[in-house]
C-alpha cells in the first residue's frame, strides 16, 4: 500500500510543478513519439494518470482487499480514466473562444466628453468608452475645446491618444 500511495502523492507533486513552473517541463516532450501523442504527454495528463493510479490502487488494496496485480490494474483503470478526462477538460479550455480585443481603431467616430480643456496648440484629456468602459486619453484638436464639451473622435494616433473635433448641435433641424 505504501507504494501506491507513493505513486499518488508523486502524481500530486508532478501536477503542482507543472503548474508552477507553467509549460517549462512540457517542452522537453514536444514532438516525442511525433505528434500523435501531442496533449496526451502533457505534465497535467501524466500526473492525473499517475496519482489516480497510485491512490486507486491504495483503495483497491485497502478497502477490496486486492493483491498488488489487481489493485495495481484496478488503479491504472482509474488512471486512464482521470488522464483522459484531464485531456478532453484541457483541450476543451484550450479551445475557450473570447471576445475580440478592442483596439484603438474601434474608438474612431465615438463621442466623448472634455475632461480637461484642450488648447488649440497642445494636449488636453477626454473620456470615451471602450468596450463599454471608461477610459481617459490624451487629445488633441485643430480648435480649442472647453471643459465639458462634448467631441467626436477622428483619428487614434497612438494608444494613449486621439485626434477630436467639437460636436456641433446644428438647431435649424428641430
Amino acid at each position: 500500500m505504501t507504494w501506491f500511495l507513493g505513486l499518488g502523492i508523486a502524481g500530486v507533486v508532478l501536477l503542482s510543478l507543472s503548474l508552477i513552473f507553467d509549460g517549462v517541463v512540457e517542452g522537453l516532450l514536444d514532438g516525442a513519439l511525433g505528434s500523435g501523442l501531442d496533449g496526451w504527454l502533457s505534465l497535467p495528463v501524466v500526473a492525473g494518470f499517475l496519482a489516480m493510479t497510485g491512490f486507486g490502487g491504495a483503495i483497491a488494496h485497502g478497502a477490496f482487499g486486492l493483491g498488488a496485480v489487481a489493485a495495481t490494474g484496478g488503479g491504472a483503470v482509474l488512471g486512464a480514466g482521470t488522464g483522459w478526462l484531464t485531456y478532453r477538460f484541457s483541450h476543451a479550455l484550450m479551445r475557450d473562444q473570447t471576445a475580440v480585443t478592442p483596439t484603438g481603431e474601434d474608438l474612431i467616430g465615438t463621442s466623448g466628453k472634455v475632461v480637461t480643456a484642450i488648447p488649440a496648440d497642445g494636449f488636453g484629456e477626454v473620456l470615451l468608452r471602450l468596450a463599454g468602459q471608461p477610459v481617459k486619453f490624451a487629445a488633441r484638436s485643430a480648435v480649442p475645446v472647453a471643459r465639458g464639451a462634448e467631441v467626436w473622435v477622428e483619428a487614434v494616433p497612438s494608444p494613449t491618444s486621439v485626434l477630436v473635433r467639437p460636436v456641433t448641435h446644428d438647431s435649424s433641424f428641430v
